[in-house]
């Protein structure tokens, strides 16, 4: 350890939507109980954009290496992190320096109401590496043993998927799709497109996949990430729509709103059929509202679905992912330097990319 470095260049925010590049950031303390990963790549997702405009659950000043003690906030953004280990506390077993790794991002109190009832995701106190507390968008970050996991296959790059992976994990077990399930989704976007893989593979018979032409429905086609494909028209998307409820006039067993838009997430019900779920998937606004008639709902016996994070959802999408069972290339079409974080913002912004990773020498 004695030839680490003592500082490290790091993303660092005072408020939303104000950052720099900072170059003196003194590195994570590693516990006995932690890995130190030397940072190789780490996505960029739209939460990180949701984070940078002061949204989701992220708390601010974000400040590499200085701690608040009222907020309880280290470090800069980053929650998919992928690199080799670096170091390791004297308690760690199972882990040589230079492996290659991925780290799950998520913290549990393991002592609040709900972690004490088994429902760790709802956890009071949950917290998140590069969303309240310090992230991969820094040239090294630290995790406990029991978050960081071997890879072997991905390329740092596709790696970075590993996380909104686990996401998708976890919402095929929320949903608990049934043998021969049509699924319909709204959305062609990373996590959207694995997720669409995860059912085919496991319970839909007939994934149908509909979103905007262009370089995300032409990656989900060569993904083979559904059975058949609607391209909507982005000025106006009604006749496929129709055609959509046409084709399929009893609706489908599972509808997975993707998108983020409230409006196509307030239409996704009326193609739910009786009996079917309707899942709530996508990163919306907080000012964000829809409305549902309530009698729908009950008549229909429709059960709606949230599914937010991952906890302990690593494994499987390590064992799809690096297996080659869930394709993953050619998601991330962008890769940028830390220097270049505003241009990767943009990026995101006018959709040039699908999905963004910044990457580390």
């Amino acid at each position: 350890m004695s030839d680490l470095p003592k500082t490290m260049k790091a993303l660092r925010y005072s408020k939303p939507e104000h950052f720099e590049i900072v170059n003196d950031a003194p590195l994570p303390t590693i516990r006995d109980g932690d890995v130190l990963i030397k940072v190789k790549a780490c996505g960029v997702c739209g939460t990180d954009l949701h984070i940078h405009e002061g949204e989701f659950i992220a708390k601010f000043p974000l400040i590499p290496g200085e701690i608040d003690p009222m907020l309880e906030i280290k470090g800069p953004l980053g929650h998919e992190c992928v690199g080799v280990v670096a170091a390791f506390g004297k308690d760690v077993k199972g882990f040589k320096i230079g492996e290659r790794v991925c780290a799950d991002n998520s913290e549990l109190c393991m002592e609040c109401f709900y972690c004490r009832r088994g429902q760790l995701l709802l956890c009071e106190n949950f917290n998140a590496h590069g969303v309240t507390i310090d992230g991969a968008f820094a040239e090294y970050s630290v995790y406990p043993a029991g978050k960081v996991f071997k890879i072997h296959n991905l390329s740092d790059v596709d790696a970075t998927l590993l996380e909104p992976a686990s996401c998708a994990a976890h919402g095929l077990e929320k949903i608990a799709p049934k043998l021969g399930s049509s699924v319909l989704m709204f959305g062609a976007g990373p996590t959207g497109l694995v997720l669409a893989q995860l059912l085919r593979l496991n319970g839909g018979c007939n994934v149908v996949l509909a979103a905007p032409k262009g370089l995300k429905m032409d990656l989900a086609k060569e993904l083979g990430a559904a059975d058949t494909y609607v391209e909507l028209s982005r000025s106006n998307p009604e006749e496929q729509f129709q055609n959509i409820k046409e084709d399929h006039p009893y609706g489908f067993d599972i509808v997975v709103e993707a998108t983020g838009s409230p409006k196509i997430l307030e239409d996704a019900i009326h193609y739910v059929r009786r009996g079917g779920k309707l899942v709530v998937y996508g990163v919306y606004s907080n000012s964000a509202r829809v409305s549902w008639p309530p009698s729908k709902i009950f008549g229909d016996e429709i059960t709606i679905i949230g599914s937010f994070s991952e906890t302990y959802m690593f494994p499987a999408a390590i064992d799809y992912l690096d297996s080659g069972k869930v394709k993953v290339a050619g998601i991330v079409n962008k890769t940028f330097k830390l220097e270049q974080w505003a241009e990767c913002l943009e990026s995101m912004k006018n959709k040039s990319a699908i999905k963004a990773a910044i990457v580390f020498d």
